[in-house]
């Protein structure tokens, strides 16, 4: 059997859940005796596109199989590109319409490997209602305007909070830095200073990170002090940074997501070494870090001690 090599195409190397993706891709690459290259698309479409496209294309050098996080939509030309070429493909974190018929029409390994960004979504309005038990206003920060999985990740929040929280969106791009820019912002708004903002959500524990220190540099003494008092929650609760963020109490609760590129890795050896035909699409559970039922005793726990009172009422 001749040594199987991967691409594997991740969204940035700025944060932490794809540079988790990037460790797990590694370490199964190495496990399994595999060639790896890995790419980062700079949170750009067109970039990603691009080179996932010169990959495709280069003579001798063309990966066994290709293992994509999209920044937007699905990639479906590139896709079917890659499948022509007889490289396999996996989309990762996203729900596309042509697996069916791209393993219909073609002889090589092609499938999907989810984390439901809906589900995700859902976890974070049940820590709202942790959160805030006798209701209140939460101010949510989305991924990026343009991303599926930032549009899912919300539907599935406002589909899960309690009827009682409002929530007031501001839109980010993923990174601690838009984090932080996106709050200068939005506290550049008269009626920011005014709204009473019982918890800070973001759709990544780096833009809450971002966030919190933005929060930090641009209010008053008074203000600064109140928005201490405010439980920060992320997302994707990555083993590097993420769970030790909840540990610490810098973050009130995140949402784990597992990383996937290494089963995505595995899926393809088994083909390629067994002739096991992964699944069309399997889709892998996200939790909430800490559990709900933990978060709402410690926020009740908060509360009585009159902490955060003056900020949920």
């Amino acid at each position: 059997m001749k040594k199987l090599s991967f691409l594997v195409s991740l969204t940035n190397n700025e944060t932490d859940y794809p540079k988790e993706q990037a460790a797990a891709a590694q370490q199964a690459a190495q496990r399994f005796g595999a060639d790896l290259r890995i790419v980062y698309a700079d949170n750009d479409s067109v970039n990603q596109s691009q080179q996932l496209l010169q990959a495709i294309q280069a003579s001798g050098s063309r990966p066994d199989a290709i293992i994509c996080h999209p920044v937007g939509t699905g990639l479906g030309q590139v896709a079917a590109a890659a499948a022509g070429a007889g490289i396999g493909w996996a989309v990762l974190n996203r729900q596309v319409d042509y697996l069916a018929r791209l393993r219909r029409d073609y002889k090589v390994p092609i499938f999907g490997l989810t984390v439901d960004p809906n589900e995700m979504g859902r976890i974070q309005g049940a820590q709202l209602g942790a959160l805030l038990p006798d209701g209140g206003l939460a101010l949510y920060l989305e991924g990026h305007m343009l991303s599926p999985a930032a549009r899912a990740t919300t539907a599935g929040m406002e589909s899960a909070k309690p009827a009682n929280v409002q929530v007031r969106v501001i839109r980010g791009a993923w990174t601690e830095e838009s984090g932080y820019e996106a709050v200068k912002t939005w506290l550049g708004l008269a009626t920011s200073h005014r709204l009473p903002v019982g918890v800070f959500t973001a759709q990544n524990d780096n833009m809450a990170i971002g966030a919190r220190r933005a929060f930090e540099h641009h209010t008053s003494d008074a203000e600064r002090d109140r928005w201490a008092h405010v439980p920060f929650t992320g997302c994707y609760a990555s083993s590097r940074k993420g769970r030790e963020w909840v540990r610490q109490g810098i973050l009130a609760a995140s949402v784990s997501v597992p990383p996937n590129t290494g089963m995505a890795i595995e899926m393809f050896v088994r083909w390629f070494e067994e002739g096991k035909e992964p699944p069309e699409e399997t889709t892998l559970a996200p939790v909430s870090v800490p559990a709900l039922e933990e978060l709402a005793g410690k926020r009740s726990r908060a509360l009585a001690a009159g902490v955060g009172r003056d900020i949920v009422g």
